[in-house]
């Protein structure tokens, strides 16, 4: 194996302007992810009316793509591990242009899911290898920052599905909305292939990695339980599954119809609230990561903004407000920066020879639970309407209640050693 994919320390490397470029060619892809990720809420409306899709149904559709996606983290994790950061991205990211096809040629409601599995698959590796390529080529006492500034920045993919694909959408239909996000998708991706090139590693490096013996893919898997092994996993890793996750179904899955069916919106209005939202968490990660406290006071920090996403949830929940319904979203966008400090965390939490693939797991469980939450809240706005209870309400809810089980299993759990912080 080339280790080249495991973070190594990257303070030994002076970061040069071709690195910049190369970061902002990655973040492109990564912003087409946050645009697939969240167009469930504006097109919830007209995929309703023309498949005739419960909540629960609609829910299944809106966590395709985020299961798809946290089920291929590990892969492209070793992907990268064994093929490098370019290599895996120009081969993933095609097929998720293969299914926004797929999803604006689609005839029935399964054939529409298998787009969202193909576009998720195709995102995979997005993040993941801006994350990796940021700890081996950037210095890492600038890892949080620079990590914030790219979840900013990749964040500019949820401003398309605010207003601009709303407006598409009514002036022409959802399957547009496909064909213009598959195009755009096409050109991030000549941009990756004409402009990355991964940074040759130091000298040294190059012959300590060639001394080793390459690991077989079976190897590759098999040392991911490794992470398993260790305690302080499970509390990492069951606040990465709600955290992220109440951030996205809100703006990717509820916020639209909440809007609409509670407030009477059009489909342009939510969507103005939506690039409002989306808008704000633009703010959020490079604002956490430039006033990241370090590796003292950072779990403190985590678990206090949970703490507080859950409380504004819960406002949500037990309030019918117009004005807390429009506000409450962007404050949501804003805060939901503070989950790069859970990067930072994850870096500072394992070993270097295993922090590549900590962080794969570490996606993983985002999008794995983003998944579950969308199709677990799909079936209690169904459960719910079935009683005659708000949906909306029943959904926030569950999600205040999530967000607080997360901070709680990430306080009581054991964490990582000191050392290791």
């Amino acid at each position: 194996m080339k280790p080249s994919a495991l973070p190594r320390p990257a303070a030994t490397v002076r970061p040069t302007h071709s690195v910049w470029v190369m970061l902002f060619a990655l973040t492109t892809a990564f912003a087409l992810s946050q645009a697939y990720r969240t167009i469930a809420a504006i097109m919830a409306a007209p995929l309703q009316a023309d498949f005739h899709l419960s909540a629960q149904a609609l829910g299944l559709f809106a966590g395709a793509f985020h299961f798809a996606f946290g089920a291929m983290q590990l892969f492209m994790g070793i992907g990268i591990d064994l093929h490098g950061v370019r290599r895996t991205v120009l081969t993933a990211f095609p097929i998720a242009i293969a299914g926004s096809a797929v999803s604006a040629l689609a005839s029935s409601y399964g054939m529409l899911v298998t787009g969202q599995v193909l576009i998720g698959v195709g995102c995979a590796p997005a993040f993941l290898a801006c994350t990796v390529f940021i700890a081996r080529h950037l210095p890492s006492e600038r890892f949080a920052a620079i990590s914030g500034l790219t979840l900013g920045l990749g964040g500019i993919g949820m401003l398309l599905t605010g207003t601009p694909l709303a407006w598409l959408i009514q002036a022409t239909s959802w399957r547009m909305g496909f064909w213009v996000l598959g195009g755009i998708a096409a050109l991030a991706w000549g941009l990756i292939y004409a402009l990355v090139h991964e940074p040759a590693p130091p000298l040294a490096v190059s012959l300590a990695r060639q001394a080793l013996p390459r690991e077989s893919l079976w190897q590759a898997i098999t040392k991911f339980g490794t992470l398993f092994m260790l305690p302080h996993t499970l509390g990492i890793v069951l606040l990465a599954a709600v955290g992220y996750a109440s951030f996205i179904s809100l703006r990717g899955l509820w916020l639209g119809p909440m809007l609409m069916q509670r407030h009477g919106f059009s489909l342009v209005q939510s969507g103005n609230v939506a690039l409002l939202m989306s808008l704000a968490s633009l703010f959020g990660p490079p604002l956490f990561g430039r006033f990241d406290p370090g590796p003292l006071h950072r779990r403190r920090w985590i678990v206090a903004f949970t703490l507080l996403l859950a409380a504004l949830f819960a406002a949500f929940a037990l309030t019918h407000s117009t004005p807390i319904d429009v506000l409450g979203p962007i404050a949501i966008g804003v805060l939901s920066g503070y989950m790069v400090l859970q990067y930072a965390d994850v870096r500072a939490a394992y070993p270097a020879a295993i922090t590549g693939r900590a962080m794969a797991v570490f996606t993983m469980a985002m999008f794995l639970g983003v998944a579950a939450m969308q199709w677990l809240t799909g079936m209690v706005a169904s459960a719910a309407s079935a009683h005659g209870i708000d949906p909306f309400t029943a959904v926030l809810a569950t999600i205040a209640a999530l967000l607080a089980a997360g901070a709680l299993a990430f306080t009581v759990l054991p964490g990582p050693p000191r050392a290791a912080a």
